[in-house]
């Protein structure tokens, strides 16, 4: 329960300190043109990718896809364990994969535990490694036309838990999980 909290202090504190409430940027002028499932499938596209830089892999869920009035946020969960000593590691791969997409970095926490950055096109990416090693991942889309909207087509690399309640992290992994400093011969 007290880590709970300090997840969602932690959470709190980045969305307030980044200027977020959940909801998009009110901002549209040079945004294409696109209605909420197109602007979803986008945010999806986005995590797959990010997903895919992430190596070695790691095991991830859907949480929820909220639609606004005007916007998708879409959040993934990562199942697998990341030790203190990797959290800075896992950070830098996803911060690394996002600036070569050319995505802005908007804000980050002063503990390294989590960040927010920008695509040009407006959808907003968010990062947050709970003090449990659980790490979310976020895309919220800029305000697009209204539309129907479908669940996420994107298949969870292990149990999918976006209609359960989420248990703690519960995959090891040899480098995520391993509580070894790391040497500059095995950063990534």
């Amino acid at each position: 329960m007290a880590r709970t909290r300090a997840s969602i202090s932690v959470l709190a504190l980045l969305l307030s300190a980044c200027g977020m409430t959940g909801s998009p940027s009110s901002s549209t002028e040079g945004q294409p043109k696109m209605n909420l499932q197109e602007a979803a499938d986008r945010a999806d596209g986005i995590l797959d990718e990010t997903f895919a830089a992430i190596k070695p892999p790691v095991q991830w869920t859907h949480r929820y896809s909220m639609p606004g009035d005007c916007y998708v946020d879409r959040d993934r969960a990562v199942m697998t364990i990341i030790s203190a000593e990797r959290r800075g590691s896992f950070l830098g791969v996803l911060e690394r994969h996002w600036t070569s997409k050319g995505y802005s970095l908007v804000a980050s926490s002063r503990n390294g535990l989590a960040a927010h950055f920008k695509t040009q096109d407006g959808f907003q990416l968010e990062v947050l490694i709970g003090p449990n090693g659980q790490a979310h991942l976020s895309a919220t889309t800029p305000c697009v036309e209204k539309s129907e909207i479908s669940q996420s087509t994107s298949k969870p690399s292990g149990p999918d838990y976006s209609k359960k309640e989420l248990p703690s992290p519960n995959v090891k992994s040899t480098f995520w999980s391993s509580e070894a400093p790391l040497s500059s011969g095995n950063v990534r």
